[in-house]
């Protein structure tokens, strides 16, 4: 007999009264009003800074050092980083990690210790105020149905690599709906092996917990983890198999305890 993941939020949903939901569902709406106060406030004070300084470094470390760890904070998150001081942060690496919340974007901004610039889904370049933040910071944004696009895009990532950017991919493609990981997509591997850079497995554990990947905005005060593991190689190997290796190292922290 089969049976179904009920992922742990909607498990707490069910224990909870009608009038804690009732309070959840207030709480929850007054976070969201202030998330997008604060990102909009972010988002400007970053242009700005961009608009003198006409470098992204310092508007990325914005991300970092206050917006990041003040919606992590207003999450109620408690968060806690692995390995980042093995790396040699000087590198231009891809980063690849498992993606379960669109708060895995403020723990991977929290966790990297360098500027850090992601591939992004097409639509998102389409949100108002966000999509001309997310191109004038060089974020990179990918079509999935287009190969002429995904072209394009390969090509922007190897630029980026090549000129010293750490980049964020989550090669799984879209969130996880109910915590398990999807199989790695191998074409984002081919612009790091074309590029000659690393490739940095990073494994986000507890995101979907507290921010669901279901509804409009639902959070929950809980851990999140990010661990960092072992650069791997891409001298010699296709991209099938890096992405199978990034996929077991990723499996491999998330089964993991500290």
């Amino acid at each position: 007999m089969s049976t179904v993941h009920v992922p742990l939020h909607t498990q707490a949903d069910r224990r909870e009264s009608p009038a804690a939901r009732a309070f959840r569902a207030v709480y929850n709406v007054l976070q969201l009003l202030f998330t997008l106060a604060f990102t909009s406030a972010g988002i400007v004070a970053a242009l700005l800074v961009l608009l003198v300084t006409r470098s992204p470094r310092l508007p990325l470390r914005m991300a970092s050092r206050m917006w990041a760890p003040t919606l992590l904070a207003g999450a109620g998150a408690r968060f806690s980083v692995e390995g980042a001081e093995s790396v040699d942060w000087s590198k231009p690496r891809m980063i690849v990690a498992n993606h379960q919340s669109i708060i895995d974007i403020c723990a991977l901004f929290r966790a990297v210790p360098v500027p850090l610039r992601f591939v992004m889904k097409s639509e998102m370049g389409k949100v108002p105020f966000l999509g001309q933040y997310a191109r004038a910071m060089g974020m990179v944004f990918i079509e999935r149905d287009s190969r002429r696009a995904g072209s394009k895009m390969l090509r922007e990532v190897v630029d980026l690599l090549r000129g010293g950017a750490t980049l964020c991919v989550f090669p799984e493609g879209t969130r996880s709906r109910d915590g398990r990981m999807a199989p790695f997509k191998g074409g984002a591997f081919q612009a790091a092996i074309d590029a000659g850079v690393e490739v940095l497995p990073v494994a986000i554990e507890g995101a979907g917990a507290v921010l669901s990947p279901e509804g409009l905005f639902r959070v929950r005060p809980g851990r999140i983890v990010v661990r960092i593991g072992p650069p791997l190689a891409t001298a010699g190997v296709d991209r099938q198999a890096l992405a199978q290796q990034a996929q077991a190292a990723v499996s491999s922290m998330l089964e993991h305890k500290a």
